[in-house]
């Protein structure tokens, strides 16, 4: 199931400069989703982390793993945030960084449900660059119904 950038911000609220996916290349509905991110020089948080070493921060290639699973809990669920719901970053175990990213790299993102109880879904990362292993962890995220303003 491919999914643009303009369908993924239908279901994510996050926008530029911190939505962190280009596009979703594989999706199984209920488990698992394939995505990526192209990874340019243009990028605001590389004018800090590092000036002459740009390097995309740990939390943010997490971030990234984390919005990916939000919008395979949400196409999951036939849900949008236009319609009153949130998935909330709310947890991360077991995380490794491996590798930086850098200017240039497409950065692979590959999550998998774990489980989804109550609302509270619990999903395993990974983050691959080139097919070299980035990072990995179990992330978690919790839905929530908002009031749409």
């Amino acid at each position: 199931m491919l999914v643009d950038v303009q369908e993924i911000k239908e279901y994510l609220p996050q926008r530029y400069p911190f939505l962190l996916i280009d596009r979703v290349v594989e999706m199984e509905l209920g488990k698992s989703i394939v995505a990526y991110k192209n990874v340019t020089v243009n990028e605001p948080f590389f004018q800090g982390h590092f000036p002459h070493q740009p390097i995309m921060p740990g939390v943010l290639v997490i971030e990234a793993c984390a919005q990916a699973a939000g919008v395979l809990g949400f196409k999951s669920q036939n849900k949008k945030p236009k319609d009153g719901f949130l998935y909330y970053f709310v947890g991360a175990d077991d995380v490794r960084l491996r590798r930086p990213v850098v200017p240039g790299d497409q950065l692979w993102l590959e999550v998998n449900v774990i489980t989804n109880k109550r609302g509270i879904y619990k999903f395993s990362a990974r983050a691959s660059v080139d097919d070299e292993l980035v990072g990995s962890m179990n992330i978690m995220c919790a839905e929530r119904q908002v009031e749409v303003g």
